[in-house]
Parts: structure tokens; sequence; C-alpha cells
């Protein structure tokens, strides 16, 4: 077995939670400890980008067709609009004297352990060089002036993780949490570049050590002990008019360019290390690659009956914190549109570049239509057999739709198995459904272990999806992390590593919390300003 595969694997098993015991995390949580959610460079010059807030007139249902899209200009105001829709705030809240933010882009606890950068090229409205966004100001950070003349007129969106961020919270299982993290975050990217008319590259041939020097992440000086970034993805802006710069041209860019400023504290005191997460990202470095070209047919997505603008859904997306147990069933239009909006034959996928690897297994509680119990979602064609090998002999597999691989498992009222899967979360069970994200797992990474990140990044994608398709529907969505991963095997009758679940999603109809206070999201922006 290859060394990093075997890294990985005893990473994964180690932290799996069970229901005898969860992964090693701190013993206790110390608020004054938690780290800084937004980054900041000391010693940049700073560029405030356009007002936020505003509104585009193409609606949550345009998007299904990016062609029908108007395609805006390429300027400062849309570079801004994109980045706030993909990264920025969403809202405040504030129970008593504590007050926090919400993002666009979803995170496990709320703790964010993205960045994001922008890099520009020879664009007229921006000076050439790498550039931190910062979230709560609504601004970009010059960390780099690129010296020598670029003419090419190339846009592109760097992402990094901060893995401490995540597990101050979450321990050693934050690095799976992390690749979510980064998977939701390209998601945001795609549907905000899409209600611009622009549409997002993925740049996956890019090595780990490729994109470090880029985004000046291998600056060692410039961050703090045990805070820094680790490499996640670089993409391309595709709008009006661009020109791809080359990769080699663009790494000489950053060596010979002048670097601004040093990362400011993350104010945490760090009493608790994790060395396995540093332990599992060595392993799972990338190099540089040659990517295969994979092609699917996009299929146009069943009607949403969504009446909203794109803009207003994505500043609207909301992780639910409880669900009425209550609630009516949920349409059956409704229920369909998200099966087909998470199939890589969708237009939310024109991204992924990759056969699908990951199969969502479904606890139906209250869906019109369907009887209570479970059912697989394959997305891929060609994996029946194989799911069917791996799980019990039960289930009866029968076919629920003439247009989609949606088939049905076993009946019955599963309503507490997914509460207790689910770390005995009662959003598991009181919604319209909840789901399991099942890789095929170990064929996948043998011989190519940094695809382990990859697998993660695509649950996150699909849980970004179904964020978005929920609220669409007059509901709501959240991500769980928290399952006791042998247990969901079990209950599926997975007996070895060949599949895994990496990944579990819920969606009913929200219980809002009336203690809480919601303000806007750049109100501190507008007084200001």
């Amino acid at each position: 077995m290859n060394p990093d595969t075997e890294t990985l694997l005893n990473y994964h098993n180690r932290t799996k939670h069970t229901l005898q015991r969860y992964a090693k995390g701190p013993e206790t949580l110390d608020w004054d400890d938690q780290p800084d959610p937004f980054r900041r460079f000391s010693g940049c010059e700073v560029l405030s980008l356009p007002t936020p807030g505003r509104e585009l007139q193409p609606m949550f249902t345009d998007l299904d067709n990016l062609q029908a899209i108007p395609t805006q200009s390429l300027d400062l105001d849309n570079i801004g609009l994109l980045l706030e829709l993909a990264f920025g705030l969403s809202a405040w809240k504030q129970f008593g004297p504590n007050r926090w933010s919400l993002r666009c882009n979803p995170s496990s606890g709320n703790l964010h352990p993205t960045e994001a950068y922008l890099i520009s090229t020879g664009n007229s409205f921006i000076k050439s060089g790498v550039y931190h966004y910062v979230s709560h100001d609504h601004s970009l950070e010059q960390r780099c002036r690129y010296d020598d003349t670029l003419t090419e007129s190339d846009l592109l969106i760097g992402l990094s993780s901060i893995h401490w961020r995540e597990a101050w919270k979450y321990g050693e299982r934050a690095y799976r949490y992390c690749q979510h993290d980064t998977g939701h975050a390209l998601g945001a990217l795609r549907y905000a570049a899409a209600t611009l008319g622009w549409s997002i590259e993925l740049l996956p041939e890019w090595s780990d050590a490729d994109i470090s020097t880029l985004l000046g992440l291998d600056r060692k000086d410039d961050f703090k002990a045990l805070e820094h970034e680790s490499p996640d993805f670089v993409c391309r802006i595709i709008a009006q008019n661009y020109q791809q710069t080359d990769v080699n041209t663009l790494l000489e860019s950053a060596q010979s360019g002048t670097w601004f400023g040093k990362a400011d504290s993350l104010r945490a005191y760090h009493l608790y290390k994790w060395p396995v997460i540093d332990e599992v990202a060595e392993a799972a470095h990338k190099p540089r690659t040659e990517e295969p070209v994979w092609q699917i047919t996009k299929q146009p997505l069943p009607t949403s009956s969504c009446t909203e603008t794109a803009t207003a859904i994505i500043r609207k997306r909301r992780s639910a914190q409880q669900f009425d147990g209550k609630m009516p069933p949920l349409p059956s239009a409704d229920f369909y549109r998200m099966l087909a909006a998470v199939l890589p034959t969708s237009p939310a996928f024109d991204l992924w570049q990759w056969p699908p690897k990951i199969h969502l297994f479904f606890f139906v509680h209250r869906v019109e239509g369907l009887t209570p119990g479970l059912y697989a979602l394959l997305r891929d064609n060609n994996a029946l057999e194989q799911c069917q090998s791996a799980t019990l002999d039960q289930f009866d597999w029968q076919k629920q739709s003439d247009n989609l691989p949606f088939y049905h498992l076993y009946s019955g009222d599963l309503k507490q198995v997914a509460k207790t899967l689910s770390c005995h979360q009662p959003i598991a069970s009181d919604s319209a459904f909840s789901l399991a994200m099942v890789a095929e797992f170990s064929d996948t990474i043998s011989s190519t272990p940094w695809l382990y990140r990859r697998l993660f990044l695509e649950c996150g994608l699909i849980g970004q999806v179904l964020y978005l398709e929920a609220e669409a529907s007059g509901i709501r969505g959240t991500g769980i992390g928290c399952y006791f991963d042998d247990s969901v095997h079990e209950i599926l009758g997975i007996k070895d590593d060949k599949l895994q679940s990496l990944y579990h999603f819920t969606v009913g109809k929200p219980l809002e919390d009336k203690r809480l206070q919601t303000f806007p999201a750049y109100g501190h922006l507008h007084e200001q300003r």
C-alpha cells in the first residue's frame, strides 16, 4: 500500500465517531480562545470594494440556464459583488451581549477556515498582483504587486484553509470539515458567478506547492506559528473577455513580485495541538497533474416554484438549528427537483470535471408520495452493481423514477435511527429527510492519496446545492458532520472500506429562535461610509 494512503486510512479510521466514543477533540471549549473568524494582514494597501448589497435581476430559476443570463461587465463593482455573494457576510445575529456574523458560504460550526484570494493580471480596474479578501470589511488587501508587465487580462480566485480555526472546536476530525468547507466555497463561488452571467473553471493541474507560491502561503515568516494556511484550489473567472495566463508565468510573477504585510494573530492561545492534522495534510499533498478530460451532457432541471431572485436566495441561506417535527410532507416536486439538482448532469456541477464518486442514501421521513424508509440516489449509473453488492441483501432496489437513478431500498419509520446515527441530533429526525453521502472510497485513494480531499470537496459541493435548493423551496437545510461512521455502514450493510460515509445532510421546516436578534450584514460599513 502507498505509505501516504496508509496514513490517510489510519487518520480516517481514528477520526470516526462511534457510539462508545467520539473522535479526539478538546476536553473543554474556552470561548475566549476562539480564533478570530476574520484574517487580516497588517502592512498592506487596502482597496475598499464598492458598497455591498446590490441586487441583480436574474431569478434563482434562471441559474438553470446560464446562457440566458446577461453577462455583466468585468469591473470592480461586479468583482466586489462576486466576492460578497461567494464569501461575504449575509447577516449578524445577537443573543444578549454575544454577537456573531453569518456568511454566504456555509461552514462547520460557523468557524470559517476558508480564506479567499483574488489574483489579477493585465486588468485596467485593479493593479496586477495578489489580494486577500476580508469579508468583514468587504475589502481587498494587496499582498503582492507584480513587478513585471503582464498583458493578459486574467482573473483567478485562490482558496486556502486555516485548519487550526476548525480544530479549535472539533479536534482531529477538523481536517475533514475543512475539506467540506472548501467544497461549500467552490459551490458558493459557482452560484455567485452564475448570477453575473459568468462561469468558474477549476485549475486542477496545479500542485499544492504552486498554489502556495502563488498565494504567498509558503512565506512562513508572514504567519504566526500554528496559524498557517494550507493550499486548496485555484479557479479562473470566465467573463466577457479573458486571456489565460500560463502557470509558470504566474509563478514567476509571484516569485519576483513585491510582497506586503504579515498575518495578524488570530488571538488564540493554542491550548490544544493536533499534530495528526499536519500529518494527514502532508500525506494528502497534491503534485502537479495532468487531469483527464471528462464530459457529461447537462440535463434541464425540473421547474422550481421559487419566485425570488438569485441574489436574495444566496443572501438568505442559513444553516437550520432545529426543525418542526410536525411539518407537512415536503411536496414531491420540490424533492425531485433537489434530487436532479445534485446529479452531475445538473448545471450546478458545470465546474466539476471528474466522474462522480459520491452517492446519497436517504432516510425519508416526510415526503409527499413516498413511503417512509431508506432510499438511494446513485450519481453514476454505472455504480448500481457496486452499491448493490456492498449493501444489505434485503434491500429491494426498486427504481422510483423513469428520469432519475433513485431507488427504494427499505420501508419503515427510520426517524429514531437517523437521529441516533447523527450523534443523537433531532435535526436528522424532525426533518423531511436526512441523508448520508457515501463515497467510492478505498479504490479512489489507493494509488492517488490526495483524492481523499477531493471526495470531501465533492460532498461539500453537493451540500451547497442542497442548501440553496432548500431555501428556494421555502424550507432549510443543514450539514451534519457529527455522525457515527461505522454505525451508518452497519445500517447500510457496508462491511469494508470500499464505501465510506463522509458527510450527512438534512432538510426540513426550520424553527426560528425568537430570542435572537438579526442585523444587516454590512450595516457597520454603511454607517462608516
